[in-house]
């Protein structure tokens, strides 16, 4: 199996299992990918899901060049059919759940696609981001030229995306393409950490604040501001609302219920 999917404490976790590929995604993997993406969101135990790579060389090298040749169908056939269009990445933008990129080593092409697809990321010193797609005489496909704008200043993301060079770890952190910075070793202790962080919270309140926050990025301030309001009215009477002030009267851990 090239993908490893593992559910502990409400957090899934989903491993990219081709070292020797530097675990670069080939078409096996591509499936596999978007199964696990299909079960955290219908997986109501599964509240945060943590994607990786294994070994410490490699978070994902982008695609498989040697095993991903372009189809032989016309692009309008494939883009227009059911599945056609981005079925890897377009399902981790639906899902409202939170997802942490722990990234190690490589983070090249889609392989960044997939951690800027992420909510949270989190990175080892040893890692290393490039944006790599107009060195092999293609461009971004699955949203880099849209999000990378979004998590650096534009002059970063421009110079990434047109130039193709590598940003070391230091420098992703220091313009805010990663969150935290720990060393190789300590990286899923420090992802489970930040899981652990997030389960503690009450789950729609969380899926709600996410998805607020997600849609106001498009939308005027006016307009954002609405829809978090309406998000609010939601969760206004919840269960998990109303225990959690109990809780905090009772001086207690709240009990979630995701009701």
């Amino acid at each position: 199996m090239s993908l490893v999917v593992t559910l502990e404490e409400r957090v899934l976790t989903i491993r990219i299992d081709r070292p020797e590929k530097r675990n670069a995604i080939d078409p096996a993997t591509r499936a596999a990918l978007k199964e696990a993406w299909t079960e955290f969101r219908d997986n109501d135990d599964a509240w945060v899901a943590i994607l990786t790579g294994t070994g410490d060389k490699a978070f994902c090298a982008g695609a498989d060049l040697g095993a991903t040749n372009p189809p032989d169908e016309a692009f309008a056939k494939t883009h227009f059919s059911a599945g056609g269009r981005d079925e890897l990445w377009q399902p981790m933008r639906g899902i409202s759940k939170p997802i942490i990129a722990a990234i190690n080593g490589y983070c090249f092409g889609g392989g960044l696609e997939l951690a800027l697809a992420s909510d949270l990321r989190i990175a080892s010193t040893n890692a290393v981001f490039a944006q790599s797609e107009v060195r092999v005489g293609s461009m971004v496909g699955a949203g880099g030229s849209v999000n990378l704008l979004r998590a650096v200043p534009q002059a970063v993301a421009m110079k990434m995306l047109l130039t193709a060079e590598r940003v070391d770890a230091a420098e992703a952190h220091r313009v805010g393409l990663v969150s935290d910075l720990v060393e190789p070793e300590a990286l899923m202790a420090r992802a489970k950490e930040l899981a652990g962080a997030i389960c503690r919270n009450a789950p729609l309140a969380v899926r709600a604040t996410k998805m607020s926050a997600k849609l106001g990025q498009a939308m005027a301030p006016d307009q954002a501001l609405e829809v978090e309001r309406l998000l609010w009215g939601i969760l206004r009477n919840t269960e998990d609302r109303i225990e959690g002030r109990r809780a905090f009267q009772e001086k207690r851990p709240p009990e979630w219920k995701g009701a």
